[in-house]
C-alpha cells in the first residue's frame, strides 16, 4: 500500500498536470510493450509499434523491468517538453545515479544488472548520454506517431477531474483518483506493489494522468524528489474502438464471458454498486467483484469509491462494445 501524508499546506498545493509527461508515458508504455497486456485498449498501438521498436531500447528496459522498480532518474521532474526532459536525463547527478542503482538492486535483487551499470555508477557520462539517445529514439519511433491522440485523451481526463474539483473540492478528487483510493485526511491510501510512505511536507503533490497506466498508480521511490502521483485515465472509445463488434448478446457473451456480458449490460443503464450488479447477474458479490475487476482492467468500466460503497459505470469503450447487442439481464 502507498500512504501519502498531507498537511494543510499540501492540500493547497495539489495540482493536476495539464499535459502527458513524455518520460512517464515512455516508461509505462515499455511495461505494456514487454508484458503484452495491451488488450482491446492498446492493441492497435502494440501491433503497429512492435515491429518498429529501436534496438537501443534494450538499454532502457534493462533499468525499467515490466514488474518491479524502475530507476527514478528515467522520469526527471522538469518543466518543458521532451527535449527538456532528455536534457535533464543527460544531466542526472552522479549521486542520484548511485542511489537509484542501489535501490534497483535492493528491490529487484533477483534481476541481473546490466554489465554497463558499473560504469554508469562510476560516472560514465557517455553511458547516460546513450540512455538519453535511446529514450529519444524510442519516443520518436513508438510514441510520436500517437502523441496527439495521447495528449487529447489525457486532456479529457484532466477536464473530468477539474469538474470533480469544481463540484466537490480536493476531497472529491482524491477520493476518486483511483478505485483503490481511500482519503481520510491527512492520509491518502492507494493500492501499491510495495509498502511505502510519502510525506509531502508542504511540497504539494502533482497528479499526473497517464495514458498507458492501467493498474495501480505509481510514484517515485526517492522521497526527496518532487512528489508526483501517476494514475490511470479513463479512455474514450474513439482511441480504440473494437475492430469487430458482436452482432448479438450471444456473440458478446462469447467474447468476454456470459457473466461479464450481463454485468456490462447492467451498467449501461446507469451507475451501480457491486451488490446491485451481483444481484443482476445472479451471482455472489465476491464473484461479481472479480469480474468487474477484469472489465475495469480492460477499460470497459470505471469504479469510484463513495463513502462505504464502490460505484461502477460503463466507459465509452464499454458502450461501444455493447452497440452490437446486449444479453438479457436477470432480475
Amino acid at each position: 500500500m502507498l500512504r501519502i501524508h498531507f498537511t494543510g499546506e499540501d492540500l493547497a498545493r495539489v495540482r493536476i498536470a495539464s499535459e502527458p509527461d513524455p518520460m512517464w508515458e515512455l516508461l509505462i508504455s515499455l511495461h505494456r510493450l514487454r508484458r503484452r497486456d495491451a488488450g482491446v485498449l492498446f492493441g492497435p498501438w502494440l501491433r503497429e509499434s512492435l515491429p518498429r521498436v529501436p534496438s537501443a531500447t534494450r538499454l532502457l528496459t534493462a533499468l525499467a523491468p515490466p514488474v518491479g522498480y524502475a530507476v527514478d532518474f528515467l522520469t526527471p521532474a522538469v518543466d518543458g517538453g521532451l527535449a527538456e526532459r532528455l536534457e535533464a536525463l543527460r544531466s542526472t547527478p552522479l549521486r542520484q545515479v548511485h542511489r537509484d542503482l542501489r535501490e534497483f538492486t535492493r528491490q529487484n535483487g533477483a534481476r541481473r544488472m546490466p554489465s554497463w551499470s558499473r560504469e554508469l555508477a562510476e560516472g560514465d557520462t557517455e553511458g547516460i548520454g546513450r540512455l538519453a539517445d535511446a529514450a529519444g529514439a524510442y519516443f520518436d519511433t513508438v510514441l510520436a506517431p500517437f502523441w496527439e491522440r495521447i495528449r487529447v485523451q489525457v486532456s479529457r481526463d484532466r477536464s473530468r477531474r477539474s469538474t470533480v474539483l469544481a463540484e466537490g473540492g480536493w476531497d472529491a478528487v482524491l477520493n476518486t483518483i483511483h478505485p483503490s483510493a481511500q482519503w481520510d485526511y491527512p492520509v491518502l491510501r492507494l493500492d501499491f506493489p510495495v509498502d511505502q510512505d510519502l510525506h509531502l511536507g508542504g511540497r504539494g503533490l502533482l497528479l499526473q494522468p497517464s495514458f498507458f497506466s492501467r493498474y495501480a498508480p505509481t510514484t517515485l521511490a526517492d522521497p526527496t524528489l518532487p512528489p508526483v502521483l501517476v494514475h490511470p485515465i479513463e479512455h474514450d472509445a474513439a482511441w480504440a474502438t473494437p475492430e469487430a463488434r458482436p452482432a448479438d448478446g450471444r456473440a458478446l457473451a462469447a467474447l468476454i464471458g456470459p457473466t461479464r456480458a450481463i454485468l456490462l449490460s447492467a451498467l449501461a443503464d446507469g451507475i451501480a454498486t457491486t451488490g446491485e450488479l451481483a444481484r443482476a447477474a445472479g451471482t455472489t458479490a465476491p464473484n461479481a467483484s472479480r469480474h468487474i475487476t477484469a472489465l475495469r482492467e480492460a477499460a470497459l468500466v470505471t469504479s469510484l469509491r463513495h463513502r462505504n460503497a464502490t460505484l461502477h459505470t460503463v466507459t465509452e469503450l464499454g458502450l461501444a462494445l455493447l452497440d452490437g447487442g446486449s444479453p438479457r439481464i436477470r432480475v
